[in-house]
């Protein structure tokens, strides 16, 4: 199995709006970055992010944050934010991390293979501890960030905050 990780970049072209469309809007709390069914719209909005990747002209309250695709044998089946600093509000609510699988790609471990992949990624952002939230009720999320040695800190409004230590940091 070839497996590959992608930053976002203005050549992305059809196979990741595809797989967009597939995806839809989001679900679970996670959201996508692109308008829906519309290629050209989807080509158009690549460098604004390429930006916000960069930290160039974020909007207010956002962080740089890059985005990933993972590919598996050449093909992208999975979408994954990966930011490089918190503030207040992803501190309660989103965390470094967010990620979703292609829904024809689900149950095969690939959440569990990409957000491994995400935490390699982060090192390289200088990040020593990773913060990810899910739903309480979201049992398979808990799950890939419990096999991705995500230590569960609190649960408060039926958010649960798991924390992930990179190269046995503490802290």
């Amino acid at each position: 199995m070839k497996i590959e990780l992608k930053a976002l970049s203005e050549t992305d072209d059809r196979d990741i709006f595809e797989m967009i469309n597939e995806i839809g809007l989001g679900e679970n709390g996670f959201t996508t970055n692109f308008p829906e069914h519309d290629f050209d719209q989807f080509k158009g909005s690549l460098p604004r992010l390429v930006e916000i990747s960069n930290g160039v002209n974020l909007p207010e309250g956002h962080v740089p944050q890059t985005i990933y695709w993972m590919y598996i044998n050449d093909r992208p089946v999975a979408y994954g934010k990966l930011r490089h600093r918190l503030n207040e509000r992803l501190l309660e609510y989103g965390g470094h991390i967010g990620y979703i699988v292609r829904p024809s790609e689900r149950g095969k471990g690939y959440g569990k293979l990409f957000l491994s992949e995400l935490v390699k990624m982060a090192k390289n952002f200088g990040i020593e501890k990773l913060l990810l939230t899910c739903d309480e009720v979201n049992i398979q999320s808990r799950k890939v960030i419990e096999s991705n040695h995500g230590t569960l800190e609190e649960i408060n409004n039926g958010i649960c905050k798991y924390w992930i230590h990179i190269n046995g940091s503490s802290g």
